[in-house]
């Protein structure tokens, strides 16, 4: 079992609906990181920006931008995880990927759309939480506006060790993002990764970027600079999670719950 696992978290400008110009930004970094991290983590729909036109953009998991990530995974020797809007069976998803080098490939389709940009209208939400096993890592998948909602998030008797939100979240309710990306990690007893986007958009909106990744104290193990377009590396051990988890075994004591679709509420 691998007991470090190196993270780079990519806080990058997006090219409004622009496929071509963000997967040829994205080469030139995975071209940088080969040899250096373990796993890049990309903002949600990074090769788009989060535009609500599903029907021009959507690419099925065999299209252009799935093959050529899994070209890269394998040429730069890294796993990749973000997400795209994705067609599958005459729907359009937001859909998270987690792509390894040798091969494996997982998804997850965001439960939370965000009624307030109208995402609903556009995309499907997706009903099944995803958690990988890799490198001896148990690691959940969601993106942004999950973050809001802590039972979605819930960690029962640490079925994962690392929970990654991608997003697009803008700056005007940055101190909500970084407040809640903090909660998730000392209530789940987890590591967090949270990895936002930064410029500003074709919608006109603004966005900071705050990307960061919290130990299960709830401290903050990388710090971006205010609009910073960068990459950051940190490393993360399994070790220090396993010996709080034991000393301080706050997870025995959770509450068991059953997950339910919401009842459907007049508009």
């Amino acid at each position: 079992m691998k007991k470090a696992l190196r993270i780079s978290l990519v806080q990058t400008d997006i090219a409004w609906e622009n496929k071509q110009e963000n997967l040829r930004r994205l080469e030139i970094k995975l071209q940088n990181l080969s040899g250096k991290t373990d796993l890049v983590v990309l903002p949600e729909m990074f090769s788009t920006g989060f535009t609500m036109q599903s029907h021009l953009f959507a690419e099925p998991m065999n299209g252009e931008t799935m093959n050529i990530l899994r070209l890269w995974v394998d040429k730069y020797n890294l796993a990749l995880t973000g997400s795209f809007i994705c067609s599958d069976e005459r729907k359009y998803f937001n859909r998270a990927f987690f792509i390894t080098p040798t091969g494996e490939e997982y998804y997850y389709d965001k439960h939370h759309l965000f009624r307030m940009g109208h995402e609903p209208e556009h995309f499907a939400a997706g009903d099944k939480r995803c958690i990988i096993n890799w490198q001896g890592w148990n690691i959940c998948l969601m993106i942004c506006y999950d973050l809001r909602f802590p039972v979605w998030c819930r960690n029962v008797n640490n079925e994962y060790d690392l929970l990654l939100f991608v997003a697009n979240w803008p700056e005007s309710r940055s101190n909500v993002w970084k407040t809640l990306l903090c909660a998730r990690a000392i209530e789940n007893m987890s590591y967090v990764c949270g990895v936002n986007r930064v410029g500003i958009d074709g919608l006109g909106l603004n966005y900071s970027g705050d990307s960061q990744l919290h130990n299960m104290k709830g401290e903050n193990m990388i710090h971006f600079k205010e609009n910073e377009d960068t990459v950051k590396t940190v490393t993360i051990e399994m070790e220090p999670l396993r010996f709080f988890r034991n000393k301080f075994p706050a997870w025995r004591d959770a509450d068991y719950f059953t997950l339910q679709n919401p009842p459907l509420l007049q508009s």
